[in-house]
């Protein structure tokens, strides 16, 4: 666990393969995501168990790789992803789906975990509350980065503002009993088979996403709706 995450260069020194530029009202926010060409090769993907946004039987499969220390990841949520809740996911066109790719440090592996756990015990409903909530708080300065901030008490604090004190309590002892160890593995070990470097990455209906922009994102999600 500690070994993936020292040998895994930082995000912040990585060249996104995938970038949105997203116009704000003071400036441009650059995020990091994943380029796909268009023979590229379609992956076994394996959503079952996984929280997901939308109708299962929408005809679309996303999937997000993210690690919720990762600015990337942070960027994408805050700005991107309202964009495609709005556009896709409420339109019934994409079940939006969420795996771990936990590689920045042990807030990493932990906050996964932790929010595997709020899955199990809590349902879909209140982990992707959780998820929101956990990216909203993620530091803004990068030397946070690295530190140790995504403590269990940090996690239970952040939880508590969504779920009750009985809840709160399952869920940690379901964290600490290492009840989700065996799901976050699995999101480990399917990033590790679609070779996932960085975060956040984008699978759509199996497929690594290439693009510049926002357009180039609703082009594809509608070539694969008609695949």
């Amino acid at each position: 666990m500690s070994s993936a995450n020292s040998k895994t260069k930082k995000p912040r020194n990585q060249s996104p393969k995938f970038l949105f530029w997203v116009i704000g009202l003071a400036a441009i926010c650059l995020v990091g995501l994943i380029f796909l060409s268009n023979n590229a090769k379609k992956q076994a993907m394996n959503y079952e168990g996984q929280p997901f946004l939308g109708e299962d039987s929408a005809p679309v499969k996303i999937v997000e790789f993210g690690d919720y220390k990762c600015p990337y990841c942070k960027n994408f949520n805050d700005t991107l992803f309202p964009s495609i809740e709005k556009d896709f996911i409420k339109t019934g066109k994409v079940s939006f789906y969420f795996m771990n790719y936990s590689f920045i440090n042990i807030d990493s592996t932990r906050s996964a975990k932790f929010a595997e756990a709020v899955y199990k015990e809590l349902g879909n409903e209140k982990f992707w509350k959780f998820h929101h909530l956990l990216y909203d708080k993620q530091p803004d300065d990068t030397k946070a980065e690295h530190m140790d901030i995504f403590t269990e008490p940090f996690l239970k604090e952040t939880l508590g503002e969504i779920a009750s004190e009985a809840e709160v309590n399952r869920v940690a002892d379901a964290y600490n009993n290492e009840q989700t160890k065996a799901a976050w593995e699995k999101d480990m070990n399917a990033a590790k088979k679609l070779s996932v470097t960085s975060t956040p990455m984008i699978f759509i209906n199996g497929v690594k996403f290439e693009g510049n922009t926002y357009d180039d994102f609703k082009k594809r999600v509608e070539e694969a709706a008609k695949e």
